[in-house]
């Protein structure tokens, strides 16, 4: 008897639905993700074996280039706008809706009060154009230490901010002193500060572990 062959069908998956769900995901973490903005200038931090996380939500960022400028950024543009207007008020600096909107979107500040008004003049990505000496610091709370008053307003702006700094293996030694000694104030106390660091290998930590 002959035998008859079974036709081969093709066949066809509406992928439609799958596509809709990828959609939906990508429209997702387009959303939700967070993307972390650069550090207001290059720093190259010392190696530690250290593997703590610091959690990059209710911060308020120290930078210290290799030239000893400081620098000083907290995340939330909400965070930082509330910031700005209290600095606007105290120093009565007369920022505009347009300047306060610049300071909220950048990426840190590292220059001197009497040079803010004049540094937000510029958009964030025209700021690096603009000579930052870096934020005045002094190992003693005077109207020098302006760190001192950053912390401060930062503390009003957002009470749960945790402080970490960032320092360049190659910042020069007095800087250094200088900001760990403004953080260590009595008058500054109430906030742990954590120092970033790149993660070496442990050398007493087993092979099988590293």
């Amino acid at each position: 008897m002959p035998k008859h062959k079974i036709a081969r069908k093709s066949t066809a998956v509406d992928m439609t639905a799958m596509c809709d769900v990828s959609f939906l995901l990508l429209t997702f973490f387009m959303l939700a993700t967070k993307f972390k903005p650069p550090d207001p200038v290059e720093v190259m931090t010392p190696a530690s074996i250290s593997d703590t996380k610091i959690a990059e939500t209710d911060l308020m960022m120290i930078t210290i280039d290799k030239n000893g400028r400081v620098f000083f950024d907290m995340d939330g543009v909400q965070t930082k706008l509330d910031l700005i207007e209290t600095i606007n008020r105290d120093k009565n600096l007369g920022l505009t809706a347009v300047e306060k909107r610049n300071f909220s979107l950048s990426s840190g500040i590292g220059v001197p009060f009497n040079q803010l008004k004049a540094l937000l003049k510029y958009s964030p990505a025209e700021q690096k154009q603009f000579k930052s000496t870096g934020i005045p610091v002094d190992t003693v709370l005077t109207d020098n230490n302006e760190l001192f008053k950053w912390v401060a307003y930062g503390r009003i702006s957002n009470p749960k901010a945790r402080l970490s700094i960032k320092g360049d293996g190659g910042a020069k030694y007095p800087v250094v002193r200088a900001v760990f000694a403004t953080l260590a104030n009595k008058k500054v106390q109430g906030h742990k500060f954590y120092a970033v660091t790149s993660l070496k290998a442990d050398p007493n930590k087993p092979e099988d572990e590293k």
